[in-house]
């Protein structure tokens, strides 16, 4: 049985959800437990609608959860727009002619995992919906749905308590509901989403493989944990848990921990809004420590860095080796370089000279390989390789295009 889906309805317009910040919104969504995520673009106006794709792009560099999109779809290239900006599924209206039409096209140049159905009517329910599609958002009946077939179906409801929104997705039919109920910065999804679980749906929640009476604590009963932040691994902090630390972790999603100076609960920023997030919760071999991979919002320490260890005892000297930080690195040089020009720099000149001359670099490093990789001294490869991903780097900053942007769209596919 799959799991049971929450997920907030985001509509758009003006470059705004509800007048509100889009982004912000996606975040908190993103970090508190909803499932995936809803746009929907009540764009009037072509202008309004570029507008919007851009929210979109901006909204799927801080969210970790699928991005459905639909709205104002009248061509192909709408489609792709949706795709391109980051969206997991571009939602076609089934109940508008043109988007019927294309449906059967989009499918098959996008793939159909990429595609899902919008349908208010139980006559927009056609034959062909499994072969073209992966998902149907249906509005109509909370209690019924007349489709048969092997999509999974996400109702979107009135419903507005918590009790209403378990009912719903006590549906057999149901594999989630998208409703503006909890489509505000302060929706409750963890806790929502136990509430549901104690009445026999199964929902994403946070399951521990070992219990506290599988853990070795020290003589106060505490075990400590080392925190990371979970995209760089960068240690964060260290604190420590009890039994009821622990479990209100699980259950709500943000990292808690037993304060030994105040003799109290404590849930990381909760006053300075400085959450972390629980990604993970790994045991050591010992069984006495646990390793926690957050989101961290804001700095871990309270001084304000971002971690407590920013004090070097020793050091000595090394070349950064991780792959993504040295190219954030150096992402970051070739930013610091657009918005602080140094006289003589080769990258400002690139900037300078513009898109077109880029473009011609990012070409010419491009064919470099090839002729390289004719040569049998591998050698030759590694540095023309390094030349095309420096020159593809400025191609980035130059276009707003990031690393997350790119390791996010590999980790789509």
């Amino acid at each position: 049985m799959k799991k049971k889906q929450l997920i907030p309805v985001m509509p758009l317009r003006s470059g705004k959800v509800n007048g509100q910040d889009g982004v912000r919104l996606a975040k908190f969504y993103s970090d508190n437990g909803a499932d995936a995520m809803i746009l929907f673009d009540l764009s009037d106006s072509d202008e309004e609608h570029e507008q919007n794709i851009g929210l979109m792009k901006e909204i799927g560099r801080v969210a970790e959860i699928p991005m459905y999109a639909g709205g104002h779809i009248r061509r192909v290239e709408d489609v792709k727009k949706i795709l391109y900006a980051g969206c997991s599924k571009a939602i076609l209206n089934m109940g508008r002619e043109s988007n019927v039409e294309m449906l059967e096209e989009v499918s098959k140049r996008f793939g159909r995992e990429k595609i899902g159905f919008s349908i208010s009517d139980e006559t927009q329910f056609t034959e062909i919906l499994d072969e073209f599609g992966s998902v149907i958002l249906w509005s109509g009946s909370d209690r019924e749905c007349p489709y048969r077939g092997e999509l999974p179906v996400i109702s979107v409801s009135a419903a507005a308590s918590d009790d209403a929104i378990i009912d719903v997705l006590s549906n057999k039919w149901v594999q989630g509901i998208a409703a503006a109920y909890f489509s505000t910065e302060v929706a409750d999804f963890m806790s929502l989403k136990q509430k549901a679980s104690s009445r026999g749906l199964r929902m994403d929640i946070l399951e521990s493989v070992f219990t506290w009476e599988d853990m070795k604590v020290n003589s106060d009963g505490l075990v400590p944990v080392i925190v990371q932040d979970y995209k760089t691994s960068e240690v964060l902090m260290l604190a420590y848990m009890n039994e009821d630390a622990f479990q209100m972790t699980l259950e709500t999603g943000k990292m808690t921990y037993w304060s030994r100076s105040r003799n109290e609960l404590w849930t990381k920023g909760l006053t300075s809004g400085h959450l972390q997030y629980v990604k993970s919760l790994s045991l050591d071999c010992d069984n006495d420590t646990i390793l926690a991979k957050v989101s961290q919002i804001g700095a871990a320490c309270h001084t304000g860095n971002r971690t407590c260890f920013y004090r070097d005892m020793v050091k000595k000297e090394y070349n950064e080796t991780n792959p993504l930080k040295v190219f954030e690195n150096e992402y970051a040089t070739i930013v610091d370089r657009k918005n602080h020009p140094k006289e003589g720099s080769y990258t400002n000149y690139l900037f300078d000279k513009g898109i077109d001359k880029i473009l011609k670099k990012v070409g010419e490093e491009a064919t470099e390989i090839i002729i390289a990789a004719k040569n049998p001294d591998p050698e030759e490869i590694k540095y023309e390789i390094a030349d095309f991903l420096y020159h593809a780097m400025v191609l980035m900053v130059e276009r707003g295009v990031t690393w997350d942007d790119i390791i996010k769209e590999v980790a789509n596919r």
